[in-house]
């Protein structure tokens, strides 16, 4: 959980954000807030960049067409769009295999870091028809945000792993809070969980590979909104409800393939009000 403190300090971070899209002076290219240039990397990295990104993409369309899909929540997401509003998806860096399959090609917007692993992956998300805004919460997270408001304001969608790019498991970060805030765009989390497939246990995010046909359940929350005159003290509040949201929709996705019917039937019921 953020303190107070650090959420003053993106509280006055957030008036900067219009510059951070705007601006090209050498002073911003060298604060790490808004510094999006590619780190150097030895040839060697630079040559397994799109080996990576073939093999994993090679691996999402063959294992992606077998999965299964049950959505529970998703009304939540058309009555924001009935608003004539975008979604700004926050979900755990774990399931991001089912995500980017089910939500291929729909032009959503991910946050994704400048380092040797967001390059691969930059790759591999924009061949799945996605578009990327390079920064992280550690570098150039202001310049990206930036441009994930610019966006949502042309009509698509943006999205966080929201723990990511490298920790701590299941700790939100604040990026979709102040996008929602300068936006007015909701925040809308999920979570998915499979009836079979592979953990990887010694990753920080306890990645999740599931199985070919695995059943697949996504539920989704109701939407947060922010306030676009809300405080530091009110953005705190708005990512504890955030954190709280994210760990109930996990826990219910995690366990579901382990209720009884009777009661997914009884949680069905209750989502899709």
């Amino acid at each position: 959980m953020l303190h107070h403190k650090t959420y003053r300090l993106y509280y006055t971070a957030m008036t900067n954000l219009e510059a951070a899209g705007n601006s090209t002076t050498e002073t911003e290219s060298v604060n790490a807030h808004y510094d999006t240039r590619l780190p150097e990397l030895p040839w060697r990295r630079r040559v397994q960049i799109p080996l990576i990104a073939a093999v994993v993409y090679s691996m999402i369309c063959a294992l992606g067409p077998t999965l299964r899909y049950e959505v529970l929540g998703w009304q939540h997401a058309e009555r924001v769009y009935a608003q004539k509003k975008q979604c700004i998806w926050a979900f755990w860096h774990r399931v991001i295999i089912p995500v980017v399959w089910w939500r291929r090609n729909h032009g959503v917007v991910v946050m994704n870091t400048t380092a040797f692993d967001g390059q691969w992956t930059r790759k591999v998300i924009e061949w799945l028809g996605f578009g990327t805004a390079q920064g992280s919460s550690s570098r150039g997270g202001l310049r990206g945000l930036a441009v994930m408001a610019r966006r949502l304001s042309e009509g698509r969608d943006c999205a966080f792993t929201i723990d990511g790019p490298r920790g701590p498991r299941y700790v939100a970060k604040p990026g979709p809070v102040m996008l929602a805030r300068k936006s007015g765009c909701p925040i809308m989390v999920f979570h998915i969980g499979v009836d079979r497939g592979k953990t990887f246990e010694k990753t920080w995010d306890h990645f999740l590979l599931p199985a070919p046909f695995a059943r697949a359940v996504m539920i989704f929350a109701a939407p947060i909104y922010v306030p676009q005159d809300a405080t530091a003290a009110m953005m705190e509040t708005k990512h504890a409800e955030m954190q709280r949201e994210l760990e109930r929709v996990r826990n219910l996705a995690e366990g579901w393939f382990a209720l009884s019917g009777e009661e997914r039937a009884r949680h069905r019921a209750a989502l899709a009000m």
